[in-house]
């Protein structure tokens, strides 16, 4: 059996006028996780996705929908909360546009659905390397590159 991939998903909104919490909030409750970039028109699969925001907004965010896209199911996902709490996520299904003007509002439009924990892990909890990608700050979606986080990450889901 391969190691489970994990990801950083801050799951926060590119734009400075969407509060953190409010993207975070959203995603935990509506068991997705992604990120922002709203288009015009919702489109209907990831292909004109990925065309229109290059068109729409640039290359960067059309590369990060056709890569999140291609996650495999089963794959981890670190979040954190605006309190410092982390959350664990496993993603399954493929990539979806939610144009529900709930999710366009706090900009949480690109996703897939998350089976997220129902409790926090504690940063102490927390794997080193999942500690260290939050601390390098940022808003992307990105692969956790480290030997064992799959694994020490597959140890707190099975608690």
């Amino acid at each position: 059996m391969t190691e489970p991939e994990a990801y950083r998903a801050p799951m926060r909104s590119r734009r400075d006028d969407v509060p953190p919490e409010s993207s975070i909030r959203r995603g935990l409750a509506h068991g997705v996780c992604g990120f922002g970039g709203v288009l015009e028109v919702p489109p209907g699969d990831v292909d004109t996705a990925v065309r229109m925001a290059a068109a729409d907004h640039d290359d960067r965010l059309a590369r990060r929908i056709a890569r999140f896209a291609d996650v495999p199911d089963g794959a981890f996902a670190w979040t954190r909360d605006t309190d410092g709490l982390f959350w664990l996520g496993r993603l399954h299904g493929p990539w979806f546009y939610d144009a529900d003007p709930d999710a366009t509002a706090v900009d949480l439009v690109h996703v897939r659905r998350c089976a997220w924990q129902h409790r926090p892990v504690l940063p102490t909890e927390a794997p080193g390397a999942v500690l260290a990608t939050f601390a390098r700050g940022g808003r992307n979606f990105q692969r956790i590159h480290d030997d064992g986080v799959g694994v020490a990450s597959l140890r707190i889901w099975a608690r």
